[in-house]
C-alpha cells in the first residue's frame, strides 16, 4: 500500500530525541526517507539505526542550526 509521504524526503532538526525525534518517526511511518538532523551526530545515527531497523528509510545527519555553512552542508551536500 502506497502512503502519502513516499517518495518524499524530509530533514527535521533536532531529531536525535525528543519532538524532533517524534517528528522523524511519523514523518517515517508514513513512508518518507526522513534525514535526522542533530548537533549530537551520535544521537541522531542511533535513532536512524533504529529506525532503519524497523524498515523504514533513514539517514543520520551532523547539523548545527546556528551555523549556516552547517545547514547548506546538510541540505546541498
Amino acid at each position: 500500500m502506497k502512503t502519502g509521504l513516499e517518495g518524499k524526503t524530509a530533514i527535521i532538526t533536532g531529531a536525535g530525541q525528543g519532538i524532533g525525534l517524534g517528528i522523524a518517526e511519523a514523518l517515517a511511518d508514513e513512508g518518507a526517507l526522513v534525514g535526522l538532523a542533530d548537533v549530537k551526530f551520535e544521537n541522531a545515527q542511533k535513532q536512524a539505526e533504529i529506525l532503519n531497523a524497523k524498515g523504514k528509510k533513514a539517514l543520520a545527519l551532523q547539523v548545527d542550526v546556528s551555523s549556516s555553512k552547517s545547514m547548506a552542508e546538510a541540505v546541498c551536500g
